[in-house]
């Protein structure tokens, strides 16, 4: 696959991920002209933060800042800024809502590896 101008920034911002969050590691990705695969590697005691108030309080919701939620949430919000600077069109929605993720074993890396690298042998260009 290669990069134009979009593609490139949503990489390097990507690649500035290990620079903002300390405790993550990229793994294998794969920017596609509509998607991104990716595997990140999250470590640390500061990433087993809960998504709500302590002592039980589940109605409290709090927005915890070290979790797989808000490394996407960081990535696209800068993402979203460089490439509507690039296009011209402030304010204009690039990314879905949400995201797809999924807890890996290590048994499954080598396979999840090779279908993201063989993915855009895989994309049907329209």
């Amino acid at each position: 696959m290669v990069l134009n101008s979009i593609g490139r920034i949503v990489r390097n911002e990507w690649e500035r991920s290990t620079e903002i969050r300390l405790g993550i590691k990229l793994d294998v990705y794969q920017i596609m002209p509509d998607h991104l695969h990716a595997i990140i590697e999250i470590s640390g005691d500061r990433w087993g933060v809960s998504q709500y108030a302590p002592n039980g309080e589940r109605d409290r919701f709090r927005s915890p800042g070290d979790n797989l939620g808000a490394i996407i949430r960081g990535f696209k919000s800068a993402g979203t800024r460089k490439i509507n600077i690039a296009r011209g069109t402030p304010g204009a929605p690039v990314w879905q809502r949400n995201y797809w993720d999924r807890i890996l074993r290590r048994r499954e890396l080598p396979g999840i590896r090779e279908y993201i690298r063989n993915n855009p042998n895989n994309y049907n260009l329209k």
